[in-house]
């Protein structure tokens, strides 16, 4: 099946070993959530993924064509890649921040046409900010900002979306969006990874979940089978709760355990 696949992939960085020997998939159709604690190598595995960031060993394959094998200007149209907290470093309109998501598509010495300017417009009403089209980027709040960097990543057309923490600054109804707008992704044949550390959101919306604790693939699997209390507990050192309803299945972090009755 055609998918995202990375294969002993190990990462060094500044004398430690960020990711050790990691072996990971990510299908056509499906939302995968990277979670674990702050610091476990989820955010290297995810740069890893784009083809910015070399693994020491390993590789990573896309529909079985390895990556770095694969032309620069040709990944640029394959994947978009999100990272947390991008740096904006010119004081541009919205609309022509979110339409740089076209300019892989451009031709050498042409500019944006007709078609890049209606798929730019999608996006950002997709992500509810054509509103905030003629705003400058630095006016805006920080989850009005994350919404339109994700309207850019979105205007790609990406065949695989790689998100690194798309919902941190967002607020309840935003966040409900942003999920939304992943499934809504996924579901057009495309991959979709994103790093969360929502646990009720990732039991949610996501289709499998990989949890990375120490640059090593701890669990991986259906949401119902990873985030279990005793995982979490062991992994995060915290309690949960967590439920079944009408609605779905639920999973909430409740209380810290003292560090000395829990082993990470």
């Amino acid at each position: 099946m055609s998918a995202l696949a990375a294969k002993g992939v190990t990462v060094s960085l500044g004398g430690r070993e960020v990711l050790d020997n990691v072996d990971f998939e990510a299908k056509r159709g499906e939302v995968v959530g990277l979670i674990g604690p702050n610091g476990a190598g989820k955010t290297t595995l995810l740069r890893v993924l784009t083809g910015l960031m070399i693994p020491d060993r390993g590789a990573v394959t896309l529909d079985e064509i390895e990556l770095m094998s694969i032309p620069r200007v040709s990944r640029a149209k394959l994947i978009a890649y999100l990272p947390a907290d991008a740096p904006v470093y010119w004081p541009l309109r919205v609309d022509r921040l979110v339409a740089l998501g076209r300019i892989p598509h451009a031709g050498p010495w042409s500019g944006l046409n007709e078609a890049d300017a209606e798929m730019t417009e999608s996006a950002m009403a997709r992500t509810d900010v054509l509103d905030l089209s003629s705003r400058v980027i630095s006016s805006l709040s920080n989850g009005e900002r994350a919404r339109v960097l994700i309207a850019r990543a979105l205007a790609v057309e990406p065949e695989v979306l790689l998100a690194d923490e798309p919902v941190s600054s967002l607020d309840p109804y935003h966040q409900l969006q942003v999920m939304e707008l992943l499934q809504d992704v996924a579901t057009d044949n495309r991959i979709v990874v994103a790093v969360l550390h929502d646990l009720t959101l990732a039991a949610r919306f996501c289709d499998r979940i990989v949890l990375i604790h120490d640059g090593c693939i701890a669990h991986h699997g259906l949401p119902e089978a990873v985030l279990t209390s005793d995982i979490v507990r062991s992994v995060y050192g915290v309690e949960t709760i967590t439920a079944s309803t009408s609605a779905g299945d639920f999973v909430v972090p409740w209380r810290r355990i003292d560090s000395g009755t829990h082993s990470p």
